[in-house]
């Protein structure tokens, strides 16, 4: 690991990336994740290989994205919500073109234009496809910068492992806060990819890289092949992070900077003798249902909270499976809930109101 630096959010989430192998970016600016663009503007043209655009709009950026991961080369975009849903498009072409690429996206308050505070309204935006023909895309929800950092590497490797993009999801307060991190000396292996579009030399076939398939059947068996291999990412690659859950009775579910919140809450319920504890996962696709239905066996209640009006906890709800009963709190329109409020929340819970 390298020496701790103090770094805002996103610009360690765009250093790590080069350090993760992302020699393209393209992007546009949207508050509150602009930094990233223009890190990558400074760092890109200092190695071998980079290229660094500002295109002429979101679309254009995602597009370029698509071009550079069909030629083989680590791609990466970045945005905010409604900039995001301008990309949403590509990105599902990108899913059916079977291409890697990592998106960050650093949520800010909506719908529409909405504000610039954090948010977490783009859970099902993230989570439910990223677009239309039923794609899934990998979600990693980092709650700190230095877990950010790590990542974006997982990010990058996973994205190539299994062929598709992969959301780095953010928000306004993990993008804009600085922390002390440190780099990890991991070593970027170089990952083949014959199906690339880079020229052939006369030694291969020519590889041909496009979504489009007029016959339905054989869209059929492609959709069916894809939908083997999320089965597999399903199984394998759900991740959850558990504090105090050997004797909790009330568990807490959040994700992102808003754990950050319960977890506070969290320490205060146990001060107060309150058996709480939280669950964090940390990709919300696939979704870590596993984990939390069998935590859900052996606790009295659950409570999701989010920065929204309430997204994520319908995707407990279905892992609890009527285990338990599952409560929600939340916060919206960039309103960061307090650890004073979720503890009374917890305290209505154990007092059975």
């Amino acid at each position: 690991m390298s020496e701790k630096m103090l770094m805002k959010g996103n610009e360690a989430l765009a250093e790590a990336a080069v350090r993760a192998g992302c020699v393209c970016y393209f992007g546009y600016p949207i508050t509150p994740q602009s930094e990233i663009a223009a890190y990558m503007s400074k760092r890109l043209v200092k190695i071998e290989g980079g290229v660094y655009v500002q295109a002429e709009s979101e679309i254009a950026a995602i597009n370029m994205v698509l071009g550079a991961a069909a030629s083989g080369s680590r791609a990466m975009t970045s945005s905010s919500s409604p900039g995001i849903s301008l990309k949403s498009e590509c990105i599902s072409y990108m899913a059916g073109c079977d291409l890697p690429c990592v998106v960050a996206s650093v949520q800010r308050a909506g719908p529409g234009l909405g504000g610039i505070q954090p948010s977490q309204a783009d859970y099902w935006q993230a989570t439910r496809g990223f677009g239309h023909g039923g794609a899934h895309v990998l979600v990693l929800a980092p709650s700190s910068i230095q877990e950010m950092i790590e990542l974006v590497f997982d990010a990058f490797e996973l994205a190539d492992k299994y062929r598709m993009p992969a959301v780095i999801l953010s928000d306004g307060l993990l993008g804009q806060m600085m922390e002390p991190v440190s780099f990890p000396d991991r070593i970027v292996a170089k990952v083949d990819k014959p199906w690339a579009v880079n020229g052939h030399r006369g030694k291969r076939s020519h590889n041909i890289i496009s979504s489009l398939c007029l016959e339905a059947d054989e869209l059929e068996q492609r959709n069916n092949e894809r939908e083997k291999r999320y089965n597999v990412i399903r199984q394998n690659e759900p991740r959850i992070e558990a504090r105090y859950m050997q004797d909790a009775e009330i568990g807490l579910v959040a994700y992102g900077a808003c754990a950050r919140v319960a977890g506070a809450a969290v320490d205060m319920a146990r001060e107060k003798g309150i058996k709480a504890g939280l669950m964090r996962p940390v990709t919300l696709w696939p979704f870590p249902s596993g984990a939390i239905k069998d935590y859900a066996e052996k606790l009295k209640n659950i409570l999701t909270v989010e920065m929204s009006s309430g997204q994520m906890v319908e995707d407990v709800r279905l892992a609890a499976q009527n285990k338990t009963t599952v409560g929600f709190y939340g916060r919206t329109g960039g309103v960061i809930p307090t650890p004073s409020e979720i503890l009374k929340e917890i305290e209505k819970i154990a007092g059975g109101n």
